[in-house]
C-alpha cells in the first residue's frame, strides 16, 4: 500500500493567518450616554460625569472614542475624555472599534519583519470565522510583494494566485 503524501506540507508554502495579528482588548468609549437627551453636550454635566466615570475598565485596552448619536460634538469634548483615558489605556483613537482594529492591524503589518518570507511561496489565509478588515489584505500584499517568490490567497490546498515573480535576484544577489 502506498503511503499518503501531504503535498501541501512538502510544497514549502508558508501560510500567514492575519487573525494572529488582530489586536486584543479593543473597546469603545461612546459619548452618547453623556449627552442631554442624546442631542446636546452640557459642559458642566459632562465634566461632572467624567469625574465619576469608572475609568479602570479601560486599563491596558485600546480605546476607540466616538459618538454614536447624530449630535454636534465639540472637539474639546473628545480631548477632555482623552485626558481621562490616556493615563490608563494602552492607546486612544478617534473613531469606531472597527476603525481602531483596522488601524492597529495595519500598524502591526507594517512592523512585520519580511526576512522569513524572502523568496518564499506565501499564502495569506482567507477563510475563517473571524472577520479581517479588507484593508489588512492590501497592507500585507504591499508589505510582502517586494520580497516573496509568490503570493496567494486562500488555503494551501485551494489558492488564488496574487503575485508571482518572474526572475528576481536572490537576497544574496541583491546585496552585491
Amino acid at each position: 500500500m502506498d503511503a499518503i503524501v501531504n503535498k501541501v506540507a512538502e510544497s514549502g508554502i508558508i501560510t500567514l493567518d492575519l487573525v494572529e495579528y488582530l489586536p486584543k482588548d479593543v473597546v469603545s468609549f461612546d459619548l452618547t450616554p453623556f449627552l442631554y437627551m442624546e442631542m446636546i453636550l452640557k459642559e458642566k454635566d459632562y465634566r461632572a460625569a467624567l469625574q465619576t466615570h469608572d475609568w479602570s475598565q479601560y486599563a491596558g485596552k485600546h480605546v476607540a472614542v466616538y459618538c454614536s448619536a447624530d449630535a454636534i460634538i465639540p472637539v474639546w469634548a473628545y480631548m477632555l475624555a482623552t485626558t481621562y483615558l490616556e493615563p490608563v489605556a494602552a492607546s486612544v483613537y478617534y473613531g469606531t472599534e472597527k476603525e481602531l482594529t483596522t488601524h492597529l492591524l495595519q500598524q502591526t503589518i507594517n512592523n512585520i519583519a519580511t526576512d522569513e518570507y524572502a523568496d518564499k511561496r506565501v499564502v495569506i489565509k482567507g477563510c475563517g470565522d473571524t472577520p479581517i478588515p479588507d484593508a489588512a489584505y492590501l497592507s500585507i500584499t504591499a508589505k510582502l510583494r517586494p520580497v516573496v517568490k509568490s503570493l496567494m490567497y486562500g488555503e494551501p490546498c485551494s489558492t488564488v494566485p496574487i503575485y508571482k515573480t518572474s526572475s528576481r535576484p536572490s537576497p544574496k544577489e541583491r546585496e552585491v
